[in-house]
């Protein structure tokens, strides 16, 4: 009878692997299949049955007999996962300072890790009634201008790992870059796989419409976060299996298993989306960087503001930079950015006169406006004239928004609802005021100063139904709609053929950010929905297209910038800065959080967590409370870690969580590498 033992990753915080007894009895007889490494294994776990992936099969164990458990079955009917793929998540467990099952786990569909294989069993048959389909010719691929052509030969005929980023003004055709890249390394490699990752999930529909129209001869997968749990397995199996040729996703994406992965693309690179901010905290791009590296393949890092550490890769050669100048559409030209001052021209409902005038204008020529307002809600807090009440939220250091229209106080934070009281709960006046303007007040505003007009919101409240956001952005681009006004979501990606007129309307809080990171991403944020105007051919005689950014600091070297379009000096600047205060990319970082009932309990532990290991070489700063302190009554603080030898950081965080993991506290924390939100 065979027996062996088999080391099984589980998605808990044990830093460990667990050892398993498995007998061919359990498998159907002498002849059954020994399993592999790489397999799902069902098995028991205390009290419950859960499934693990195996990290190694041996002939003989440590743990005593009457420890031992048996395997209940393994995923013989699922193809194992490859060496490359386990390699990527033990690379990303010791980077990231987290077990290997809490990385591979996860990074699986649902469905995959069900005791019962009724939905894989489903999958399967689903995915093996699908028409296979090998052509990989292209369709109607439009002629490039030269630096176009010039990107996709440099691409195209690298040999090994070869990063390059792609740094092209918005509107100068990267995606058409990106698609004519896939179809000379398919063509090249028939069998290959392209992974292609976009930040946000309502960018994947459009840029999905565009490759299907080019490679109807091949398979797509998508894979992100709001697909039904069915629809992703099958989704994650055809990219398993190598019969998807092309997988289109956010970064859950990265970790998906690519047999046959020949090339990467990562659209807007720089977008902040691409770092996970709950459980395993990692940069789908530089896992991507990475996942080159180690498969010796090209990858493409696309911006129109490439991240600091990106550029910073291009000016010191580890990165090739290809650059796009010019826009594609022949005759579309960049907008022109003015910047108006608010102490100068004073607003009326958030809108100056000159900004009204320049809306009048589109609407009286058939054109689209869009009025960007990174806020959402009604209003950011109602508040009591006569006593100086405002709409606090009871468990978060933060306001409730005002929702007029579901009539309630919300708390973006906690999701702590209210309804709008009628009089002040603390004097009783009734004469409560909105202050501040979101979204919902401006569409309000927006829709009785131009009552002909078809204005249209479109931010994360009135597109929370699934297919709410694509149905939204196909109204915008078939022409309904006049006046569009919206959050980041509409700042990136979307091709509005009709838009000539930008304006932002409150991008000043972000200058004075305790985030050294803000005017970084003010800066990508302003140019990325600049760069939505003017996209198509410009009219003979007509006028350009225009943005207008309403400021009270008209002065400031960031929109100086911007009215340039100017990111490479924006850029050095910045770079210079973080280079004399010692910041990233200069610094490498690990952030100690901690959650407790007290803030008190929370700094003493960072404190006492600051002391309790040698860090030679590594800068300690004081624990803080962070800038959001309290969010569903529980108290937060950081202690933020800093070395100039990323090594040495790595080193100092492994001996130190094993410390912190020692330290009797019932405190929650938790360690981020390379955090992006300080």
């Amino acid at each position: 009878m065979k027996q062996v033992y088999l080391r099984v990753a589980l998605d808990t915080p044990l830093d460990s692997t667990f050892d398993y007894r498995w007998t061919a009895q359990e498998e159907g007889g002498i002849n059954a299949d020994l399993p592999q490494i790489g397999q799902l294994v069902a098995l028991p776990f205390g009290r419950q049955e859960v499934v693990g992936l195996i990290m190694d099969v041996v002939s003989e164990t440590d743990v005593p007999p009457a420890k031992l458990r048996d395997v209940i079955a393994v995923r013989h009917e699922l193809l194992a996962m490859n060496k490359e793929w386990l390699a990527l998540c033990q690379f990303a467990a010791e980077y990231y300072q987290r077990p290997i099952g809490e990385v591979a786990i996860p990074a699986l569909p649902r469905n995959l890790k069900a005791i019962k294989t009724v939905s894989l069993q489903r999958a399967i048959k689903k995915l093996a009634k699908l028409p296979e389909q090998a052509d990989v010719s292209p369709l109607g691929e439009p002629q490039l201008n030269p630096e176009q052509q010039a990107a996709v030969d440099a691409v195209a005929q690298a040999e090994g790992y070869a990063p390059h980023l792609l740094f092209g003004v918005t509107g100068s055709g990267k995606t058409e870059v990106y698609l004519q890249t896939a179809a000379k390394v398919l063509a090249k490699t028939p069998d290959a796989q392209i992974l292609i990752l976009v930040p946000e999930i309502n960018l994947t529909p459009q840029l999905e419409s565009h490759i299907r129209a080019r490679f109807p001869g091949l398979m797509l997968s998508t894979l992100h976060s709001g697909m039904a749990e069915g629809e992703r397995l099958l989704h994650w199996l055809a990219a398993h299996t190598g019969r998807a040729r092309i997988v289109l996703g956010t970064r859950l994406a990265m970790l998906a298993s690519l047999p046959r992965l020949k090339l990467i693309i990562i659209d807007e690179e720089h977008d902040p989306s691409y770092k996970q901010q709950e459980g395993l905290r990692y940069s789908a791009r530089d896992l991507a960087v990475w996942r080159a590296r180690q498969l010796s393949i090209p990858i493409l890092l696309g911006s129109a503001t490439p991240s600091l550490e990106s550029w910073q890769g291009a000016q010191t050669g580890r990165y090739r930079l290809l650059e796009l100048r010019e826009r594609a559409v022949q005759r579309a030209v960049l907008p022109i950015i003015r910047i108006i001052n608010l102490e100068r021209e004073k607003p009326s409902e958030g809108l100056t006169q000159r900004l009204t005038a320049a809306i009048k204008l589109r609407l009286e020529k058939g054109e689209q406006s869009l009025l960007f307002l990174n806020r959402r809600g009604y209003a950011p807090v109602l508040a009591c004239d006569a006593c100086g009440w405002i709409s606090n939220c009871t468990r978060c250091t933060a306001h409730l928004v005002l929702h007029k229209g579901d009539h309630r106080l919300r708390c973006h934070h906690c999701g702590l609802e209210q309804r709008i009281p009628r009089s002040c709960p603390t004097c009783g006046n009734i004469d409560l005021q909105p202050l501040g303007r979101g979204t919902q007040r401006m569409e309000e505003s927006l829709a009785l100063l131009f009552p002909e007009a078809r204005v249209f919101r479109i931010d994360a409240d009135s597109t929370r139904l699934k297919g709410s956001a694509a149905a939204a952005f196909e109204r915008v681009h078939a022409g309904e709609v006049d006046i569009l006004i919206g959050t980041q979501m509409v700042a990136k990606g979307h091709d509005f053929k009709r838009l000539t007129l930008v304006a932002a309307l409150n991008p000043d809080a972000a200058l004075f950010s305790q985030d050294y990171r803000a005017s970084e991403r003010l800066f990508a944020q302003l140019m990325q929905v600049a760069g939505r105007a003017g996209r198509a051919a410009q009219k003979e005689g007509g006028n350009a297209s225009e943005v207008l950014v309403q400021t009270r600091y008209p002065d400031h070297p960031l929109y100086h910038a911007l009215m340039s379009h100017n990111y490479p000096d924006f850029a050095k600047d910045l770079l210079d800065e973080r280079q004399q205060a010692h910041m990233p990319p200069f610094m490498y970082q690990a952030l100690l959080r901690a959650e407790a009932k007290e803030l008190e309990t929370a700094i003493t532990f960072l404190k006492e967590a600051a002391l309790c290991t040698e860090h030679q070489g590594i800068m300690i700063n004081d624990p803080i409370p962070m800038t959001m302190t309290r969010v569903a009554n529980v108290d937060r603080a950081q202690l933020l870690v800093e070395s100039v030898s990323r090594p040495a950081l790595q080193a100092f965080v492994k001996a130190w969580i094993a410390d912190l993991r020692a330290m009797k506290s019932r405190v929650r924390w938790s360690v981020e590498i390379d955090p992006v939100d300080i």
